[in-house]
């Protein structure tokens, strides 16, 4: 799956804190992707993480308004897509395409997807 690239608000990570987080974050790829042969297994494979190990549902904004993510799918071309609530409205975003709220849901943290306990 491609990544997306996006700038942080925060202030940048000291060096060692840096590698700690991406050998956690290569780590936590390495499990979702074990046995996959393609990119459609390693869809699944996030997929699968992602609904163990996330809390639904979460807030986040959309376009500037506050919105309930109430579910996560998997659409027919192997994207994952947040269902995202504001009242009896709902609609779908790519994952990709997504702002991480400010405040991570249960569940989103690298350090708890690859915890024991999780």
């Amino acid at each position: 799956m491609p990544a997306r690239q996006t700038r942080s608000k925060t202030k940048p990570q000291s060096g060692r804190a840096t590698t700690k987080a991406r050998a956690r974050l290569e780590a936590l790829i390495e499990e979702a992707t074990v046995d996959a042969y393609n990119e459609a297994e390693q869809a699944v494979g996030f997929y699968t993480m992602i609904c163990d190990r996330l809390a639904l549902p979460f807030k986040t904004k959309v376009l500037g308004q506050e919105a309930d993510v109430v579910a996560i799918e998997m659409g027919d071309d192997d994207r994952l897509c947040a269902v995202c609530k504001v009242g009896r409205k709902r609609q779908r975003i790519s994952l990709v395409d997504m702002a991480l709220p400010s405040k991570r849901p249960a569940g989103a943290g690298v350090d708890r997807c690859l915890s024991p306990a999780a």
